[in-house]
């Protein structure tokens, strides 16, 4: 199963608003084939899989072989067959699942269809991985509006700005390299009209991460309409993937961009935004990169005081000199 999740992840930030699925089909301990949902629209992981290993082995290869597939196999025609046709048709005996469908309209057909049908299904095996592998596509299925990420950068003494005359970036640039693989998981970056007018930034995937996927919606939420017409999200090359949310509250702004079929928001923002964003409970994960400075400007990660935020299993990891802190934050 962990071959066909690292399969899945792939691609993570490819196929919204279809979930990342990873398959493979093993026999006797061999992996045969493996294959990977790519985009909405073409085959799913378990079809990929399936035929992957009869290029490789021959017609019928499959025929007496485990299939093993980080998400219940879809039972319904959508803009592809279903995927339980296919493993049915292919002489499959055996399916291994990590997660269930979240959709409660489908949650558990494709399992009966395949038991009822003969087959042997087993469930659960490495369910916290898989379910982490779809946690954009289950926010948005089961309540219409995106998973959020806070995405931040502060100094030791929890800063978000650097004093006069230090320069603009407080994380590194390999931490910055970091941010791309984030991104380009998330259908829409979201800033703050202040970040906006004071950083100007560009909330784009660059190189490599750009590849095989359109860039992400930027979304500039302002209680002012007044924006500098200048700045880069109205004027470079992707300037059609800009939009301006005026007046309306951050939980109405991920409302309108649920609607819109984006599963996942990474929030890029100040101090303040982040606040009442964590006031809300609007925020589900916060990736923190701590700088090795001690000293930091006058803006504080979070503004205000009284605010209790904690993260569940969190993640360190040293990126350059940074280090990185991940975690969902507790309900």
């Amino acid at each position: 199963m962990r071959e066909a999740l690292a399969e899945g992840a792939k691609g993570l930030g490819t196929t919204s608003p279809n979930p990342p699925v990873g398959a493979v089909v093993v026999r006797d301990g061999e992996i045969l084939g493996r294959g990977w949902h790519e985009r909405a629209g073409e085959p799913h992981a378990e079809r990929y899989a399936l035929g992957d290993a009869e290029r490789r082995h021959g017609a019928g290869a499959v025929r007496g072989a485990t299939l093993y597939v980080t998400l219940e196999p879809c039972s319904t025609h959508g803009r592809t067959p279903p995927c339980t046709d296919a493993i049915l048709s292919s002489g499959i005996v055996r399916v291994v699942v990590s997660a269930t469908d979240p959709n409660p309209v489908h949650a558990g057909a494709g399992l009966e269809l395949l038991r009822r049908a003969g087959l042997e299904v087993t469930t659960g095996v490495l369910e916290e991985e898989g379910r982490e592998l779809i946690r954009f596509f289950a926010r948005h299925v089961t309540t219409g509006r995106p998973w959020v990420i806070a995405k931040t950068a502060s100094t030791l003494d929890g800063r978000t700005t650097l004093p006069a005359g230090m320069g603009r970036w407080i994380s590194s640039e390999a931490a910055r390299e970091d941010v791309q693989f984030w991104r380009r998981q998330c259908d829409a970056i979201l800033v703050g009209g202040e970040t906006f007018r004071r950083d100007n930034p560009s909330l784009t995937l660059r190189g490599k991460w750009a590849e095989g996927r359109p860039q992400p919606w930027r979304v500039v939420l302002t209680s002012d309409v007044d924006l500098p017409e200048t700045h880069l999200l109205f004027t470079d090359l992707h300037k059609n993937r800009t939009l301006v949310h005026e007046g309306i509250s951050l939980r109405e702004s991920l409302a309108r961009l649920g609607g819109l079929g984006v599963s996942s928001v990474l929030l890029e923002s100040g101090g303040r935004l982040l606040t009442h964003a964590l006031e809300e409970g609007l925020v589900d994960e916060v990736i923190l990169y701590l700088a090795p400075i001690l000293g930091g400007g006058a803006t504080r990660l979070v503004a205000g005081d009284g605010l209790v935020a904690r993260l569940e299993k969190p993640e360190f990891m040293a990126i350059g000199d940074n280090l990185r802190v991940r975690g969902r934050v507790a309900g």
